[in-house]
């Protein structure tokens, strides 16, 4: 595998040979929020990122902390501290006319048993808060 600076990339047998390009191309993206708000708020150095990350993002918060580490190398938020914030899924049952925990995806009602479930949150992954200076 080669990044995007031309370096040959060796993940050692068994540690992270799986990690999902999802991940990767997650912090690319705030990396890209990041540099964008440096120049707008005038901050040189991230020093902690906080995400909220809901339990229906479909995002393996493993392969993103690898990924982070990856991605932040020689930015303005290189060394920078991840803090994961785990938001549960919640969904609203038509059925029972309530708004129900869920752990993933097509879970059933807790309630009634349907799956006639409509996600409203936890579904979502957003930059909460950041250290710079």
């Amino acid at each position: 595998m080669t990044n995007w600076f031309g370096t040959n990339l060796h993940w050692p047998a068994g540690c992270m040979a799986g990690i999902a390009m999802h991940e990767m191309s997650l912090c690319e993206s705030i990396l890209q929020v990041l540099e964008q708000q440096a120049e707008a708020q005038q901050y040189s150095k991230v020093k902690t990122v906080w995400l909220e990350i809901g339990a229906l993002a479909s995002v393996e918060t493993e392969a993103l902390r690898f990924s982070f580490d990856v991605v932040m190398q020689g930015s303005l938020a290189d060394h920078a501290q991840l803090e994961i914030i785990e938001v549960p899924g919640q969904a609203w049952c038509m059925p029972c006319s309530r708004n129900v925990v869920v752990q993933q995806l097509y879970d059933l009602c807790p309630h009634c048993g349907s799956h006639q479930l409509q996600v409203n949150s936890g579904d979502q992954m957003r930059i909460k808060e950041l250290e710079v200076e």
